[in-house]
């Protein structure tokens, strides 16, 4: 109780509401103008993971995912059915796909002598085109990366500090699927539409699934429906994602892995003179693992068609040392 009306007074002090997923004075989250560069500013001095697993932690919310909520998330696996949450990597230019895949081929079938195909790639994956999961090396905030390293440990050799090869060990956990778009009775989201963490309170309330320490959650905005259907568009100009709203209540549940179709961050953010605050306060502040791209078409009919959706996920990235990140093929276990 004592460390409860610390916590309280603190939040008090820096005039946040304590309630999960709630805004400055407690006024409605989106109201024009609450969300400011320095409001966010003081709720990453308040909220910040800074320290919290020791000055030379390189894990971030990693460390949530326990031995002991491994264990959990993979009693999860009822079926044994696997889906992917990997959107095939595009090798064509298009609005949304400005650095596509080269794919060459170095040795293939066509030579009579051949005995063997070989090919390479090149990709450069960060942005809004490939599924990726972001290092914590990757977002800079004044200067500093996660836990306060200096951005100068970045370097042209690489990250020096939290390169994605600390996750080369996997994030294995239990995966919570927020479809929003389906929640909100539509295909898909259209650009510009922010999701509040009231939004994420609500699904959890309709579908009485609770987000936990240690998990990831993995929100549809339908972003791979609407290329579909209405073809690519320019998503680093205007998309469907996260509103600065949702860090609090990420924060609040101890979220390890944040996964969307997009690149996170709802865009135009809403926040004057930032373009993604929710990428540099999960990453920058909180040490959240961001996994940006997914498609999650096929889990979203997965999870519909079974009435559930909570799951065990695995991600492997690449084991790149100096990696500011890595392309990735999450896969959801029913």
């Amino acid at each position: 109780m004592f460390k409860q009306a610390i916590q309280a007074l603190l939040i008090a002090s820096m005039g946040w509401s304590s309630t999960v997923g709630a805004t400055p004075s407690g006024k409605p989250e989106n109201t024009p103008g609450l969300w400011t560069p320095a409001s966010i500013q003081a709720w990453k001095k308040q909220r910040r993971n800074w320290g919290r697993w020791g000055a030379e932690d390189q894990l971030g919310t990693a460390n949530l995912i326990t031995p002991a909520k491994r264990k959990e998330a993979v009693k999860l696996v009822r079926e044994g059915v696997s889906v992917s949450l990997a959107h095939t990597l595009e090798t064509h230019e298009a609005p949304d796909v400005p650095s596509p895949l080269v794919h060459e081929m170095i040795a293939h079938g066509e030579a009579p002598t051949s005995t063997y195909a070989a090919d390479r790639l090149d990709l450069g994956y960060h942005g809004w085109s490939h599924t990726h999961l972001d290092a914590l090396c990757h977002v800079f905030d004044e200067g500093r990366t996660y836990n306060g390293h200096a951005q100068s440990k970045v370097d042209s050799k690489g990250c020096s500090v939290l390169s994605v090869n600390g996750m080369r060990d996997g994030l294995l956990t239990r995966g919570v699927l927020i479809d929003m778009a389906a929640f909100k009775g539509v295909p898909y989201l259209e650009p510009g539409t922010p999701i509040h963490a009231s939004d994420l309170e609500a699904w959890e309330r309709k579908h009485k699934v609770k987000v936990t320490s240690g998990d990831a959650v993995i929100v549809r905005t339908g972003r791979w429906a609407r290329r579909a259907a209405v073809g690519p568009w320019n998503v680093s100009a205007q998309s469907p994602g996260l509103h600065a709203s949702s860090a609090e209540w990420f924060a609040a549940r101890g979220v390890a892995v944040v996964a969307t179709d997009v690149g996170l961050d709802v865009i135009p953010s809403g926040v004057d003179g930032m373009l993604v605050p929710v990428h540099v306060m999960l990453i920058a502040a909180l040490g959240v693992h961001v996994i940006d791209n997914a498609d999650l078409e096929a889990l979203a009919k997965a999870a519909s068609s079974r009435g559930r959706y909570d799951f065990l996920l695995s991600v492997a990235p690449l084991a790149v040392e100096g990696g500011t990140g890595s392309p990735v093929n999450p896969i959801a276990t029913f």
